[in-house]
């Protein structure tokens, strides 16, 4: 079992800045990669960024790259997104994910309870 608790949503004008937090637990933990996900009203949830445990790599949906940065602290558990000059369509429930790395066992993901971002325009 893999528990994610996140935090740091919030209302922000467009331009501006909100970092999300997603603390893991579980003794299992260690063989999941963590990401984020988004859902906007009315769409399906899409991927949005993604940090590898092993080497630290990381990878975006092309409409955050230059202004989103995930970041893992391992030695915490703890996978952050920081998000800059934020804009309208921004606007979604973020969730936080660990997805099984590739040869582990176990539930492909588990998920957190989302958190609301909202951008005013």
């Amino acid at each position: 079992q893999v528990q994610l608790v996140e935090s740091g949503g919030g209302l922000v004008q467009a331009g501006g800045s909100l970092r999300l937090s997603c603390a893991a637990s579980g003794r299992t933990v260690i063989s999941y990669n963590m990401g984020w996900f988004r859902q906007a009203p009315g769409k399906e949830r899409e991927f949005v960024a993604r940090v590898t445990r092993s080497s630290g790599t990381t990878n975006y949906i092309n409409s955050v790259k230059g202004r989103f940065t995930i970041s893992m602290d391992n030695a915490k558990n703890t996978v952050y997104l920081q998000m800059n000059s934020l804009q309208p369509e921004d606007t979604a429930v973020y969730y936080c994910n660990a997805r099984l790395i590739s040869g582990g066992l176990g539930p492909r993901d588990y998920w957190g309870q989302g958190t609301q971002v909202t951008v005013s325009s």
